[in-house]
């Protein structure tokens, strides 16, 4: 058995793919990618039904990347380009409601993160995040700051997001008398993945499913999309099914080699030191590349940094952070 870990696990410094793996489109396909394109790059574009500043914001601009379209297209069936637009301005109006980029941030949710109810850690075998999810540790009654905490994490979930990789593993285990959520919680977080996240889910793995659980999740499978429920596994062999290897998992209930801990003090400044940086770096290399809309995340996250970001992050870490085999500062550049 390890050492005890403490902080998430460094995303994977490589892809094995030496190109982006959706890039090629059909004909009808491409040109329906390009209408959307074309729409939302309009130097005149405003979002409709906003009474001000209707014109895109940089961090919007930065969100609406060619594999940001393409969900959309492949989320509406590629139906027409009309319905993708349609529901691009619903986020993206949501986003700004919601207060993503400012009211869901990392002080306001973090009375919600003290127990380790939500834990990012580890990659499965196709580099997908891995989103733990522990019921049992349930600390809060207020549903709409949890609602809010559930967001932010997907959000942080993106930032360990790779090139090429698009989607995340969640990990859900009910052991430990896990409490249950509420159906009106569950359908409103389920709304929000759905309308605001498609194409984002990659494998849903379950633990320890009580019978009256069951019985819940038999209550929320309609309001659950049909791939989604295809993408669901119930108390899997997460390693002999090689969905995981052994050291990007936790040893406990899922038998991998982390012995990890949730200490809040250690593990919370170094996920959002790490994405923080992470969305830097990214910014920075976006705007070389032209800042605008539907630049290739693929580039923008494969290409080089900064040496001045990465030797003033570097000099900022040493000092903060013990030695660990996978959080050495030296290893963070390559971690983008």
């Amino acid at each position: 058995m390890s050492d005890k870990v403490y902080e998430p696990i460094l995303p994977p410094t490589f892809h094995d793919a030496d190109a982006d793996p959706r890039a090629n489109l059909l004909d009808v396909e491409q040109e329906m990618y390009q209408d959307v394109l074309q729409y939302f790059s309009k130097p005149s574009y405003s979002l409709p039904g906003v009474e001000e500043k209707g014109e895109l914001t940089e961090a919007e601009k930065f969100w609406l990347s060619r594999e940001c379209l393409l969900r959309y297209l492949r989320a509406v069936k590629w139906k027409t380009t009309k319905a993708a637009i349609q529901r691009l301005e619903a986020t993206l109006k949501w986003r700004r409601e919601y207060g993503i980029n400012d009211v869901v941030s990392a002080s306001h949710v973090e009375p919600e993160a003290v127990t380790g109810k939500q834990v990012l850690f580890g990659y499965d075998v196709s580099g997908r995040p891995g989103l733990y999810l522990f019921p049992s540790r349930q600390n809060t009654d207020g549903p709409e700051r949890q609602i809010q905490y559930t967001v932010w994490m997907l959000e942080r979930t993106i930032d360990l997001m790779g090139s090429g990789v698009e989607t995340l593993a969640l990990l859900i285990n009910y052991g430990d008398k896990a409490k249950n959520p509420s159906l009106s919680v569950a359908r409103t977080v389920l709304n929000i993945l759905q309308d605001h996240y498609p194409e984002r889910l990659g494998v849903a793995l379950i633990l320890n499913v009580p019978f009256l659980l069951n019985a819940f999740y038999k209550l929320i499978n309609p309001f659950i999309d049909p791939i989604s429920r295809e993408k669901m596994k119930f108390n899997p062999r997460v390693i002999e099914d090689n969905l995981f290897t052994r050291d990007m998992i936790m040893s406990e209930w899922w038998g991998g080699d982390r012995d990890f801990e949730y200490v809040h003090d250690k593990y919370w400044p170094a996920l959002i030191e790490l994405c923080e940086f992470r969305r830097k770096v990214w910014l920075e290399k976006w705007r070389e590349l032209g800042g605008t809309v539907g630049l290739k995340e693929w580039e923008y996250k494969s290409g080089g940094t900064s040496a001045g970001i990465v030797q003033e992050f570097r000099a900022a870490h040493v000092e903060k952070v013990p030695v660990q085999a996978d959080v050495l500062p030296s290893v963070y550049p390559l971690a983008v």
